[in-house]
């Protein structure tokens, strides 16, 4: 180190040299307004590297240096959201619009002219960013909503996310919550890596966008160029504060009021995020529909895929006032646009069998572009749709993307139909192992029961080695199915059996490679009893259900002797899943499986204690809710009950004591009075836990 004078001088001009890069990046990706030339960019940034580099003490979080991490993560943790991060109720066309405008009327018949904010939906990946003092110290993805996955590290990564906010005076605590996205020539470059490497290419840009912010490792994601518009703004992280706290005055002179959406969008730009110019403040839903036909055309010329536009009351206290849904906030819809589609041939149709025995027939096709992808399969569903269809070999198909995700055939155009060709239906016999198929006369699903057929078992073993499952890692799809086809496994309790001799000479697995498997095959041991329940693949039971169902019963022996209605009693396990699970237990197979996992050594046990019961003057009762309460959301009716003893499930059975009605209640409500159930009102409701 040289003297203090140089000390100082240093200091300031690494100081100098990062408000610099900062300032360079808010004007290349928030403004569109490059001011610095790229080699200049670059030999800026060189030289902090190498001040950093000789002086490591003047290293900080916002250091543009310090966006990609050395070393890769171990996993990510699961993190609550502050505030949950809803998902939008979707309008699929401009009557429904018109239906959602008349709903929020309702709510606040006195609100007269309104503006409203239309932005385009991106079709991307939802982030939640917290800033504390400016600097940027978490990233977590949407989840279920009430939580998700902290990859900061990631997040970082994304050059459109400012490490520090664009402020000399920020707000102790602000949240800004975003679309992080692929840009389609990105996805393209990927996709042609991958085909050179021999990879399966993405499906599309969401997928590819949702697989890169969960890399371990953050030097892959900065790699792959994600980009990110911001939406939403909170600051002191309050769930109302925005409706009540100003910005601090540095923010003020440029932003007087935070009051409502259009100005949230300017202050997060003047933070230093990217937010879509496209937006569009919309003096009545008119415009908003003009909007919306202008765009309908437009975004197949951006750079990035939409699939409709979000609009949004543009006034905050009336977005307070008119509140949230149990799924969604009142004050907000996505208008969504209808599916692409286009013509080709099909080729031929085959059959997939699922991991739960599941034939789903599958059209294979004359590859035909569609919504920005290469389409050569799509879903033909089941027996009855391939009735609806009436499809024939040759036929000329329409294709469409459900959701812009999934591809399926739509119609056929009969009167191109070729001669002398054979209609397509099921098979009555398993395309993987030949046994007989059944559908139950109730069932649209027709299936192989057999629980040796290959096909089963393949997806059996993939999915228990799934992340969320046991997370065997290395156990992919191209080894489970070498394991299946040579014998080697006839159920994932074989897993546990396995050796490096017996792996070493499956193809291309090698010494090093059956090493790391073995051990990873071991340390699934350990994974909790609700990630065994949920690996086991019943029909259902999810993550979250299986968790619940852990946390209910203690072991699998409580699971397994328990009757449908008392696993029915769980709080939001319904008569279906009951159902399931117990049917499950009956199988004298499935009952051998648990056997066998226990001798391997599977945590089939919880190693927590029972939650106990809140006692409360509604201890015992179960309630259902439906239709729109008077002044209560769902989750304010469901808190009430539970916090009185009470429980609160999803469906309507004999064993439900009450169910809370609304405006609008529909098929529960003619269920429950068929089944001589108590009908209350919101009054009622509240009335019983005074006087109970």
């Amino acid at each position: 180190m040289g003297d203090k004078g140089t000390d100082e001088t240093t200091a300031t001009r690494v100081q100098t040299l990062r408000l610099q890069l900062q300032a360079a990046s808010y004007a290349y990706y928030v403004l569109d307004a490059p001011d610095l030339p790229d080699e200049v960019y670059d030999r800026l940034y060189r030289e902090l590297q190498d001040l950093e580099a000789t002086h490591p003490e003047l290293i900080t979080p916002d250091s543009p240096t310090q966006r990609v991490g050395e070393k890769p993560a171990s996993q990510f943790t699961s993190v609550r959201h502050n505030i949950p991060l809803y998902s939008l109720e979707n309008a699929f066309d401009l009557a429904e619009f018109r239906a959602w405008e008349d709903r929020w009327r309702r709510q606040a018949p006195d609100a007269g002219e309104v503006e409203y904010v239309a932005e385009l939906k991106i079709d991307g990946n939802a982030l939640a960013l917290t800033y504390e003092n400016g600097l940027l110290v978490r990233g977590v993805t949407r989840g279920d909503g009430t939580a998700g996955e902290d990859i900061t590290p990631n997040v970082r990564t994304i050059r459109s996310v400012p490490l520090r906010l664009n402020t000399d005076n920020p707000p102790p605590v602000v949240e800004v919550r975003g679309e992080a996205f692929l840009p389609l020539d990105v996805f393209e470059q990927i996709n042609a890596e991958r085909a050179d490497r021999d990879e399966a290419p993405f499906a599309n840009p969401r997928n590819a966008a949702a697989g890169t912010l969960r890399q371990l490792d953050s030097r892959i994601v900065a790699a792959r160029k994600l980009d990110f518009f911001a939406y939403t703004v909170h600051l002191e992280g309050d769930q109302n504060s925005k409706f009540k706290i100003s910005p601090p005055e540095t923010l003020r002179e440029q932003n007087s009021k935070l009051t409502s959406q259009w100005n949230a969008l300017e202050l997060l730009q003047t933070l230093g995020f990217r937010v879509n110019p496209n937006r569009q403040l919309c003096q009545s839903a008119d415009d908003v529909q003009a909007y919306y036909d202008d765009w309908a055309t437009q975004r197949l010329q951006l750079s990035y895929l939409t699939d409709g536009v979000v609009v949004k009351l543009n006034d905050f206290a009336l977005q307070q006032q008119l509140g949230f849904t149990q799924k969604f906030p009142r004050w907000a819809v996505a208008l969504k646009y209808p599916a692409e589609e286009a013509p080709t041939i099909l080729e031929a149709v085959s059959f997939q069998v699922g991991r739960t025995g599941a034939v789903t027939p599958v059209a294979e096709l004359r590859p035909v572009q569609l919504a920005g992808t290469t389409v050569a399969r799509a879903t033909l569903h089941n027996a009855d749709r391939l009735t609806e269809l009436d499809i024939h070999q040759g036929d000329t198909v329409i294709v469409r993307k459900a959701g812009e995700i999934i591809p399926e055939v739509v119609r056929v155009l009969a009167e191109l139909r070729p001669q002398d060709t054979s209609k397509i239906s099921m098979p009555t016999e398993c395309p993987q192992c030949g046994s007989a198929l059944v559908r139950p006369d109730d069932g649209a699903v027709t299936r192989c029961i057999n629980i040796s057929c290959p096909a089963i078992v393949q997806g059996a073993i993939i999915h228990w080695a799934r992340r969320d499952a046991l997370d065997i890692e290395g156990l992919g799809e191209k080894w489970v199915k070498q394991l299946v086809e040579q014998g080697l496994v006839h159920s994932v309790a074989d897993l546990y059996g396995l050796t490096e001799e017996t792996l070493e000479p499956l193809d291309r697995m090698g010494k090093r490679l059956a090493e790391k498997l073995v051990g990873a095959i071991a340390a699934s041991k350990t994974r909790p009893w609700a990630s065994v329940l949920y690996a086991l693949g019943i029909r259902h039971v999810g993550a979250v259900n299986a968790k619940t169902l852990a946390q209910h019963f203690l072991t699998v022996e409580a699971l397994g002797s328990a009757s449908p209605e008392a696993i029915e009693t769980v709080h939001t396990i319904g008569p279906e899943i009951a159902q399931a699970v117990y049917q499950w237990f009956q199988v004298p197979a499935n009952q051998t499986l648990i056997d066998r996992l226990h001798q391997a050594g599977l945590q089939l046990a919880s190693t927590e204690s029972a939650a106990a019961p809140v006692a409360g003057p509604l201890a015992g009762k179960t309630f259902v809710l439906t239709g729109t309460l008077p002044t209560l959301t769902r989750p304010e009716a469901t808190e009430i009950i539970e916090a009185a003893g009470g429980k609160v499930t999803s469906s309507v059975s004999k064993a439900t004591d009450y169910l809370v009605a609304g405006e609008k209640a529909g098929s529960k409500l003619t269920k429950a009075e068929g089944l001589g159930i108590v009908i209350l009102t919101e009054a009622d409701l509240l009335a019983l836990v005074e006087t109970a």
